[in-house]
């Protein structure tokens, strides 16, 4: 018993050790983090891919700063579908590194990613989007939250960690991998075969990855679902030619009409999904009512929520539709025509358990089955993107939760996300034995990919020693 109580009061003084690291380091942590910010690096097309590179080689510099890695790198891998080309299209510059594992220690891999979403509009935001401000204990800025937060989690972490152990004289020996991709926000196009031709360096026992969100300001969450994703663009097209609307309006369907009349057949009078085919998933949910809903979604006054069911449960565990863009003339160009063909993107959720070739199969037919008039149909851009389920039972979800009641001082929210990180399931197929656990450092005023985007930064600096608690008693775990 004696030999007992002395660990425990070594552990207990290496912990100490370990948040004072996290504390004394976090302005340092918020100045690193602010400079990332300011880096526009947006993996769109259009935007200029010269940014991307100036925030991947950021990143390596502070990684190698740590001296905890024995390899730190920018790769780049084919775009899928064009890794058999003489020249092949490469993928936005992710960064990874790695070191071993010394004796019989665990390796962890830690994912996040440094792309992030255009910003819209200057005038929607307060204040510049890559200009970072504090507000009201907040960090504004693009990127701020989602995801270079994530990475600052994870070097933060990394960096109390090895100051921790070299204070008190003794060598780290968890195997640690990073995997920092640049693409996330664009579809993740070469994650596959970047998981392929980095297997050795990124191959672990557990991966984290940090891009998700806590259950509130105050409480940890531990993400254990996702609903996958189906995205696509329809055409609707009904006329050869464009013609006046006053000679033959009345008579004639332009597609305009006939894409109106198809899309409301997507939903039911309550607005919930009425699509013959998309499933439902059977989850738990924590109580959350219309008020929560109201304030974190930003719902105006006298508009109602919209679907069946508790609220979690529309948002984790049943399908939705959402039609994110119209290709048609805009209201400064109208003129009195009947439009011969629209464009629309939509974008669909689909609940766990649920495959998005299934999915995408029911929709497509039944807006063929729905189309009106005649209206002839194409289907353009599919993106598909497969749900996920935690398998909770592992060992690591048992740290990871631990970790985060000891960090933030409550037990941590099993909480699903209404989003979707497709590549996971990839992840799983590289990696089938890795236990996979979804954390982040969001929150639900975070406006993630909107204006305003920020960080609430008490969270930040619990979410940094949750990780580094977590990796510390990884490295005191036999694998």
């Amino acid at each position: 018993m004696a030999g007992t109580s002395e660990q425990q009061e070594r552990d207990a003084a290496r912990e100490a050790e370990l948040r004072g690291r996290v504390a004394e380091q976090f302005s340092r942590t918020l100045a690193d983090l602010e400079r990332l910010v300011r880096i526009p690096s947006v993996s769109w097309p259009a935007f200029d891919p010269a940014h991307l590179v100036a925030s991947a080689e950021e990143i390596a510099e502070l990684l190698r700063e740590t001296g905890v890695f024995d390899v730190v790198d920018i790769r780049r891998a084919p775009v899928a579908g064009a890794e058999h080309e003489a020249d092949p299209e490469l993928g936005q510059p992710a960064v990874v590194a790695r070191r071993e594992p010394r004796g019989d220690r665990p390796t962890v891999l830690l994912y996040a990613h440094h792309d992030v979403q255009p910003p819209g509009r200057d005038e929607d935001w307060d204040t510049p989007p890559f200009e970072p401000s504090h507000r009201d204990g907040r960090l504004y800025g693009r990127g701020a939250a989602d995801d270079k937060a994530g990475v600052m989690a994870h070097i933060a972490a990394i960096r109390a960690l090895a100051e921790s152990a070299a204070a008190e004289g003794r060598e780290l020996e968890l195997g640690i991998a990073l995997f920092i991709e640049g693409e996330e926000e664009w579809a993740s196009q070469s994650f596959g075969n970047f998981l392929r031709e980095n297997r050795d360096l990124l191959a672990a026992d557990a991966i984290i990855v940090a891009d998700s969100s806590n259950w509130d300001e105050h409480t940890p969450g531990l993400t254990v679902a996702l609903r996958g994703a189906v995205a696509f663009n329809l055409r609707v097209e009904t006329l050869a030619h464009a013609s006046h609307s006053g000679m033959f309006g009345g008579a004639v369907p332009d597609a305009m009409l006939a894409a109106v009349r198809l899309l409301d057949t997507l939903w039911d009078a309550d607005g919930a999904v009425a699509v013959e085919g998309l499933r439902s998933a059977e989850l738990s949910s924590p109580p959350y009512d219309e008020q929560r809903l109201r304030a974190e979604a930003g719902l105006l006054d006298g508009v109602s929520p919209i679907g069946r069911g508790e609220i979690l449960s529309r948002i984790w565990a049943q399908p939705a539709i959402s039609v994110t863009g119209i290709d048609a003339p805009d209201v400064a160009n109208a003129s009195n025509t009947l439009i011969p063909a629209v464009r629309v993107r939509i974008s669909a959720r689909i609940a766990p358990g649920q495959q998005p070739e299934e999915a995408f199969t029911a929709l497509r037919e039944h807006l063929l089955a729905h189309a009106p008039f005649g209206a002839r149909l194409s289907f353009e851009d599919e993106s598909l993107g497969q749900a996920f389920l935690v398998d909770t039972e592992g060992w690591a979800v048992g740290e990871a939760r631990r970790a985060m009641a000891d960090a933030w001082g409550r037990e941590p929210v099993d909480m699903g996300v209404g989003g979707s990180i497709p590549f996971i399931a990839e992840l799983v197929e590289e990696f089938p034995a890795a236990q996979i656990l979804v954390t982040g450092v969001e929150d639900p005023d975070g406006r993630a990919h909107s204006p305003n985007e920020s960080l609430h930064l008490a969270s930040f600096e619990k979410s940094v020693l949750t990780e580094a608690l977590f990796l510390d008693r990884l490295d005191r775990r036999t694998r």
